[in-house]
C-alpha cells in the first residue's frame, strides 16, 4: 500500500490537483482503509526532500540573499530577497493554520464527500481563472 500511495503522491504533487486527495481516495477505491493524516504528511516528505535537492543551489542563494538583506547588505529589490521574503511570507499562513485546525485536519477534513466538493470548487476556480485571465499569447 505504501509503495502504491508513494506512486500516487509522486504523480500528483507538481499538478495541479491535490495529492493529499488522491491520497485520501487511492485507499478507498481499492477497499483499503484509511492511512491517516500522519501517514499522508509523511509520505509527502519524499517529495519535500526532491524539492529541496533539485532546488538545492537556488534555495542556498536565496537564502544568502534573504539573510544579506535581513542583515542590510543586499537590498530587498533583490529578486532572491523578494523570494525569499515571499516563501516566509507565504509558509507562516499554513503553519499557523495547521497549530490551529491540526485535529480538524485529521477528522473532519478527511471526509471524502468534503474532499470532492473542495476538488471540484478549485477546479472550477482554475478553470474560470485560466478562462477569463490567462494571457492570450500563453495558450496551450
Amino acid at each position: 500500500m505504501a509503495i502504491l500511495l508513494g506512486i500516487v503522491q509522486g504523480a500528483t504533487e507538481f499538478l495541479p490537483i491535490s495529492s493529499s486527495a488522491h491520497l485520501r481516495f487511492v485507499p478507498q477505491l481499492i477497499g483499503q482503509a484509511d492511512p491517516g493524516a500522519s501517514f499522508t504528511a509523511i509520505i509527502q516528505l519524499g517529495t519535500v526532500a526532491a524539492v529541496l535537492i533539485y532546488f538545492y543551489r537556488d534555495l542556498v542563494d536565496i537564502l544568502k540573499s534573504g539573510t544579506q538583506s535581513l542583515m542590510g547588505k543586499v537590498s530587498w529589490s533583490d529578486q532572491n530577497s523578494r523570494l525569499f521574503i515571499g516563501i516566509a511570507i507565504g509558509t507562516l499562513p499554513i503553519i499557523f493554520l495547521g497549530l490551529i485546525l491540526q485535529d480538524t485536519i485529521r477528522t473532519a477534513f478527511r471526509n471524502l464527500y468534503l474532499i470532492s466538493i473542495l476538488l471540484i470548487l478549485v477546479g472550477v476556480i482554475i478553470w474560470l481563472i485560466d478562462k477569463y485571465f490567462a494571457d492570450d499569447e500563453n495558450q496551450y
